[in-house]
């Protein structure tokens, strides 16, 4: 009688968390399937009745893990998710976050680059093409100091570096339109407070650039995304709300 109680006693420690499991097999079915989902549609893949699916979903929405569509009312793996498994996954072979280079590529019509940050240097180790008839374009593996352009901005925002090792390492760089040391420092601040860099042509000719980076669990730079983009256009103008999106990205992935 003792060993029965004391069995139902320690079935009764280990019994499952209901809300957790069934927003478990809300995460399951909807990875599994590939394509967004709609809530009744995923509600009965998962064996839930729609009302307790739609609320998960929304609390799922809230936290980062899932992204909604309004238009077409469904639902998809969010970049959130990568910021649980950071430690488990590699970035570079993400297919989630491979979906999203290539979404913001197409949406916003300009080239989307990951790039490594290994040393001293920046390694680009994917990119995702604009859909459009021209385009811009980078070879994978390209390397490049870590503090040049937008992305080494903001890997500068990031990193505990003092201002005389900082004018040491910019006293390499090589730019299309030469700036001083202090303008640069000026811009790795307004990359620290709005949490992404900027480059206006002055690593490239006509080239403008908009970049974030993804921190490990001290808060280390490991990886950049950028947004390369033509000067002089649509998307030169509203390169500011792209990096507000890049900014939110990074901050999804990276480690707490």
């Amino acid at each position: 009688m003792v060993e029965e109680n004391a069995e139902q006693a320690q079935k009764a420690l280990h019994k499952p968390v209901r809300a957790v499991s069934q927003a478990l097999k809300v995460l399951r079915e909807l990875g599994q399937s590939g394509d967004p989902m709609g809530a009744t549609a995923l509600a009965r893949r998962a064996g839930l009745n729609t009302s307790t699916t739609f609320n998960i979903l929304r609390t799922l929405h809230d936290e980062g893990m899932v992204s909604f569509d309004p238009v077409a009312k469904t639902y998809a793996p969010a970049l959130g998710l990568l910021g649980l498994v950071r430690s488990l996954v590699s970035l570079q072979d993400s297919e989630l976050l491979r979906r999203e280079l290539v979404h913001l590529a197409t949406r916003e019509q300009c080239l989307m680059a990951l790039w490594q940050v290994i040393d001293d240097r920046v390694v680009l180790i994917d990119r995702a093409l604009a859909d459009t008839p021209v385009r811009l374009d980078m070879q994978v593996t390209q390397r490049m100091p870590k503090y040049l352009g937008a992305i080494g901005r903001a890997i500068a925002a990031k990193s505990d570096v003092g201002p005389e090792e900082m004018r040491r390492w910019f006293s390499k760089m090589r730019w299309n339109r030469p700036i001083e040391f202090a303008e640069y420092l000026d811009q790795v601040e307004e990359a620290r407070q709005c949490g992404y860099g900027f480059d206006d042509e002055t690593l490239y000719a006509g080239i403008v650039v908009v970049a974030s980076v993804i921190t490990d669990a001290e808060g280390w730079p490991t990886y950049g995304i950028s947004a390369i983009m033509l000067s002089n256009t649509p998307q030169h103008r509203r390169v500011h709300e792209i990096g507000r999106q890049l900014s939110d990205i990074a901050s999804s992935i990276s480690g707490k």
